[in-house]
């Protein structure tokens, strides 16, 4: 009977050992979410919330950075021709990557340290101080994103007026009607409460991203095959100054076609610790983005010579109506496109949601509860709103954001990284990271502002074609 009492004994032990091994774990976590719910706003724990893998950041690099904006490679190769343009177009992966990896191990120091930043802002307030955050990372980086929600609504109407000239050459559903449905489905899209809940909508970006570009490879060699080019239709045109104005514009394409400007934020949808966890997400990204950057660079630019277009889904439409390859294939693509677009918006658009839940939400209450819901659901359709509003009085808004990606991308995405990592890690005079780093800011400084100029130029060139709501 003893040993029986015993035997129980010693079986209920590790019961009671367990069970108060879970409630020391579950008091710690309670602990936890106090002590982050007091040291972060609304923003921080709602939209910027992390839980994700390096497998989702990898998804929200690449809706970031492999997006349509690519398939303005082949005409950025027109304006520097095949040495040229493949030199840029390997130098703007190489240092992109570079960078990206720099503004990761900058946020991993710090996070090490007990200071994990999600925010771009924030961090350059630790690093440059409040000034360098307030008057020119954070409106570079807010031009940045409202600019690129408003040219994905802007491109999604335009690729869905394609589809309908397809099976409609003379409809008479104008574009900014297009451009406010596609608004509008941006608008439901964007109810989706946080960064991290966009992982299943990046992949599907990613492989669409992949499809589009397949279909484009496609329709790029079936023409060069059927109608080849003689070799004079790839040399650069035009006076010595539009030729150089034409480099530039050029150049701050292959830099800016990489540009992300939101890294921080992405990282900050990892489950901590993210110690290498951003190196594979880059990894991936670059998996995709250098084989679809390439294959459609290389073959819309040997299919069509210097008369690529600004966007090489235009080139296999001829006359309005009659096409260079299947109908069925342009179909595809701009369907493929415009789910794309969709994703490119919200990701976009997290930075600013952001910053209006942080203001507008409270922590003491749940992401889901009426205090909190109503805010989101006015502010988040207001941004989108308006940005649909633009987009439909602006339909020449791409020549406006090459200027703003210009200006921006190339601070954001070359120069800030190598300089956060210079004043964080402080390499010495020897080191060849600092001199690599300073020649970096110097090129991408220059390519910067001649890129900024030369999108003016052409803005002042195409002016006396705009017009509100254009049917374009």
């Amino acid at each position: 009977m003893k040993e029986i009492q015993r035997k129980t004994s010693m079986d209920s032990e590790p019961n009671t050992s367990l069970e108060n091994g879970l409630q020391h774990l579950q008091a710690n976590e309670i602990g936890l979410e106090i002590a982050i719910r007091g040291n972060m706003d609304a923003g921080a724990l709602f939209v910027m919330e992390s839980k994700g893998t390096w497998l989702h950041a990898g998804f929200h690099l690449t809706t970031s950075i492999a997006s349509p904006s690519l398939l303005s490679l082949p005409f950025a190769f027109a304006g520097l021709g095949w040495g040229p343009g493949m030199t840029a177009l390997v130098v703007s992966a190489t240092v992109t990557f570079y960078s990206y990896c720099l503004m990761s191990k900058v946020l991993e120091r710090t996070e090490s340290q007990g200071h994990r930043h999600i925010r771009l802002g924030d961090l350059c307030n630790e690093i440059l101080g409040g000034k360098w955050r307030t008057f020119v990372i954070g409106p570079l980086q807010f031009l940045l994103c409202m600019g690129s929600v408003i040219s994905s609504v802007l491109l999604c109407g335009q690729s869905m007026k394609i589809i309908y000239s397809m099976y409609y050459p003379h409809g008479s559903i104008a574009l900014y009607e297009f451009i406010i449905f596609s608004g509008v489905m941006t608008m439901i899209l964007s109810q989706l409460p946080s960064f991290h809940s966009l992982r299943h909508l990046n992949l599907l970006s990613l492989l669409t991203c992949l499809g589009y570009s397949l279909c484009v490879v496609y329709g790029a060699i079936h023409v060069g095959y059927t109608k080849p080019l003689q070799s004079e239709q790839y040399s650069l045109v035009g006076s010595t100054p539009a030729k150089l104005f034409n480099a530039f514009n050029s150049l701050a394409i292959f830099a800016n076609t990489y540009g992300s400007g939101i890294i921080p934020e992405i990282q900050a949808t990892i489950a901590p610790p993210t110690h290498g966890k951003m190196f594979k997400g880059l990894l991936l990204c670059y998996a995709v983005t250098i084989s679809t950057f390439f294959s459609v660079g290389i073959a819309g630019y040997w299919a069509f010579g210097i008369e690529s277009s600004g966007n090489v889904m235009s080139n296999f439409v001829t006359n309005g109506s009659s096409t260079l390859i299947p109908r069925w294939i342009i179909i595809t693509a701009n369907v493929l496109i415009v789910i794309q677009l969709l994703a490119v918006a919200l990701v976009y658009s997290q930075p600013t949601f952001d910053f209006m839940e942080g203001k507008a939400s409270g922590i003491q209450h749940s992401r889901f509860s009426l205090r909190n819901l109503l805010p989101r659901l006015v502010l988040r359709s207001f941004m989108v709103a308006i940005s649909t509003l633009i987009a439909t009085m602006f339909p020449f808004f791409g020549d406006i954001n090459a200027f703003i990606g210009a200006f921006c991308y190339t601070p954001l995405d070359f120069l800030v990284p190598v300089i956060f990592y210079s004043v964080s890690f402080k390499p010495s005079f020897q080191s060849p990271f600092f001199w690599i780093n300073c020649l970096i800011i110097i090129i991408f400084s220059l390519i910067g502002s001649l890129g900024s100029i030369s999108s003016i130029r052409q803005i002042v060139l195409d002016a006396k074609t705009y017009h509100l709501f254009a049917n374009i």
